[in-house]
């Protein structure tokens, strides 16, 4: 009996890609982490990768963004608790990840640096997740990255620390030292001035053992969490404080909720607008120095965003080529045919480079606090890494969507939530600009170090295309008379630049070569598919970038 026209509908279709390794279906991912000694949690981190990549795993994904978070409102015989309502999608992928320690594995009880390579591994596994579902982990680097701020207050540091490292999850709305673990955001920009927090009107005020602060937040991310830094004006200027969601004497402090954003992405986080009415805070650090206090918070949480966006890449990859290797097209399978085949391969080697360039620099992060030469690694090429990776994704998702046609374009597929979730990254701590500009300050603080840096990276990167040449334009650059105006070009070429080194350190000699020649010396045409790569080298390309 014929079937009804429709009906055969996995007719030349690819099959899910779902109930995946993502760590030993990722052969880029496991070089890094073994180049950068995190080999002894190969089996854990592939045990990761299983679950992760699980269908169950991927559906939470889906269910959590389909169904967003909701401002619960009082009604007229209710006190106003204001408190965010989520799909239990989310609490499920929140539980997973704060059993696998994204919040707060890379430090010790007492709020020192986990020895390396807890950076390392714990990227491997932020990288992965990120592949699934990336808005719940807002209030987990959120979570990680405060530790770094706490430090400059260490009573309230180990007072909260026992909290923050606990690895099981507790949505419960209570006070935070009558719960099993805790997560922290942050609020920091206001409506007046965005990026410039030096406009901030927001006041505080000394009262008995913390502050009064009085004011608003355009931008208060994760509003469930149980306490938030933020900076406020005091006498002394702007200042950081950390306020939690109840006062000392158990009841809810004065955060009022105004509404939650009606955002492009990122739907299964909650981020929202807030007034302050009388509430209570501790400070964090000296008055007047609160950019200070959180410069190192904000240092982990762009590293995150360009770790998310590589595993953003990453995901958009998979997908493409699992579609290219089972869709038949002109009686070949996509795969085969040249110009799709020097797609997908230009695209694997920018996904790789990515990759590199973040995986290296969790590597500084580990050797930081020993390595003064690290420190430095660390502080300039953040923002520069998180500029080119977090510009780059957008449209590398774009391309993924294109490859699979009309299949990508509809919600049945994962590239659409994709899409919508890779610009957040590139705003999200500073914008394009901000990245560069801070570049542009570091170098100059810098000075020689700076510059030998930039040498050194060359060094790295050896004989490869491109390189030397490389950092004769980047100090032209940053030589020129009007700086900032060549400045994305030169951060550009700086982190392709350390792309580059991190890819002859962590891959084989083919994808760094094929890199420096098209980012580097040639300098890739503004699509994908426009870099010279030849056939041999494709398949190859592929073959590494996912197992067939």
């Amino acid at each position: 009996m014929a079937l009804p026209i429709g009906a055969d509908e996995a007719s030349n279709q690819s099959p899910p890609y779902e109930d995946v390794d993502l760590f030993a279906s990722d052969q880029p991912l496991q070089d890094a982490v073994r180049a950068y000694e995190g080999e002894a949690e190969t089996s854990a981190l592939s045990a990761f990768g299983r679950r992760w990549g699980s269908a169950a795993m991927i559906e939470l994904g889906r269910r959590a963004n389909e169904q967003p978070p909701k401002l619960v409102e009082p009604d007229a015989k209710t006190f106003r608790r204001d408190t965010v309502e989520f799909h239990p999608a989310y609490h499920r992928l929140m539980a997973e990840s704060m059993a696998a320690g994204l919040h707060a594995s890379t430090w010790a009880a007492d709020a020192t640096a986990a020895p390396p390579p807890a950076q390392v591994t714990r990227a491997a596994r932020f990288y992965m997740a990120a592949q699934v579902e990336t808005g719940h982990l807002c209030p987990l680097t959120m979570t990680r990255a405060a530790v770094a701020a706490l430090a400059a207050e260490s009573a309230l540091a180990t007072r909260f620390m026992p909290k923050i490292a606990a690895r099981n999850y507790d949505p419960s709305f209570r006070p935070w030292r009558d719960k099993t673990a805790i997560t922290l955001g942050m609020g920091m920009t206001e409506k007046q001035g965005g990026t410039d927090v030096r406009t901030n009107t927001t006041r505080a005020v000394p009262d008995g053992d913390g502050y009064v602060i009085n004011g608003h937040k355009w931008f208060m991310s994760a509003p469930m969490c149980d306490a938030f830094l933020v900076l406020a004006q005091a006498s002394a200027g702007l200042t950081c404080f950390l306020m939690p969601r109840f006062r000392p004497d158990g009841a809810v402090n004065g955060l009022l909720f105004q509404r939650l954003k009606d955002k492009l992405g990122n739907r299964s986080n909650a981020s929202s607008e807030v007034e302050f009415l009388e509430a209570f805070a501790w400070r964090v650090g000296e008055e007047g120095r609160g950019i200070r206090t959180i410069i190192q918070m904000v240092q982990l949480t762009r590293l995150d965003c360009a770790i998310a966006s590589a595993g953003l890449m990453r995901m958009a990859l998979a997908q493409a080529v699992h579609h290219a290797r089972h869709r038949i097209v002109f009686q070949k399978h996509l795969v085969d045919q040249p110009m799709m085949r020097t797609v997908l391969a230009d695209m694997a080697v920018e996904a790789e480079g990515a990759l590199a360039l973040v995986m290296r620099l969790c590597r500084s992060f580990d050797l930081a606090g020993s390595d003064p030469g690290e420190a430095l690694r660390a502080r300039v090429l953040t923002p520069a890494a998180k500029f080119w990776v977090c510009k780059r994704a957008p449209a590398f998702v774009y391309e993924a969507i294109e490859c699979l046609g009309g299949n990508g374009y509809v919600e049945d597929s994962i590239l659409p939530r994709l899409y919508r979730e890779a610009p957040v990254n590139a705003i999200w701590e500073g914008s394009g600009n901000v990245m560069c500009l801070d570049v542009l300050r570091a170098l100059n603080q810098e000075g020689e170090g700076g510059r030998a840096l930039i040498k050194a990276l060359a060094e790295e990167a050896g004989d490869l295309p491109g390189a030397q040449d490389a950092v004769a334009v980047i100090e032209s650059a940053l030589l020129a008379a009007d700086v900032e105006a060549g400045a994305r070009a030169a951060v550009e070429r700086l982190a392709q630049l350390a792309a580059t080194a991190a890819l002859r350190a962590s891959a084989p000699p083919t994808i760094a070569e094929a890199f420096a020649r098209s980012r580097l010396a040639a300098r890739q045409g503004a699509t994908f598919g426009t870099s010279e790569i030849g056939a041999a080298d494709a398949a190859e390309i592929l073959q590494r970038a996912l197992p067939s």
